[in-house]
């Protein structure tokens, strides 16, 4: 039997310094999600507009309908405790992670690691068409978190499941 991997995913104020998570999503292993937008701390301050017109999410959204950072590590950790679970952002998401969980004066209940330690050169091989094809068949309109997180784990999923027909 195999084991599907939980995927997670943020989307972020923008890059690079100052950055910081705007809204958390996963997928866990049978397919459910989850996700949460995060309200802003008074210091995190950044805004790229560049980036608010991928994620569609205005700050103002953040600060009336965001959790705090307290509530959504919270529940992060309730739900996804002693779990592996896996990004394929693992560069930025680690920080913004870092970021929510300092800011909520926590630590995560979870291992995050990257993708990339699960997928194989074969994997890797099918891995761009079939995420478009998957992303085709979604037809999700909301560039969100969960949904980002659904559509790796579904494209590991195919992927995993081609190339073990191949051998």
């Amino acid at each position: 039997m195999i084991s599907v991997p939980i995927v997670i995913d943020f989307e972020a104020s923008g890059f690079g310094k100052g950055s910081y998570p705007i809204e958390v999503g996963f997928s866990r292993r049978q397919g459910e999600g989850w996700c949460s937008l995060i309200r802003p701390e008074s210091d995190w301050q950044h805004w790229d507009v560049h980036a608010a017109v991928v994620h569609r999410i205005s700050r103002e959204m953040l600060l009336a309908r965001g959790r705090s950072p307290s509530l959504v590590t919270e529940q992060l950790n309730l739900q996804l405790a002693g779990q592996t679970v896996y990004t394929d952002g693992w560069t930025h998401d680690y920080i913004w992670m870092a970021r929510l969980y300092d800011a909520a004066d926590r630590v995560p209940s979870f291992r995050l690691a990257d993708l990339r330690e699960i997928i194989s050169p074969e994997q890797e091989g099918l891995w761009h068409a079939t995420k478009n094809q998957v992303q085709e068949e979604l037809d999700i309109s909301r560039h969100r978190a969960s949904n980002d997180a659904r559509v790796l784990q579904m494209t590991w999923l195919r992927t995993y499941d081609a190339t073990r027909c191949l051998n």
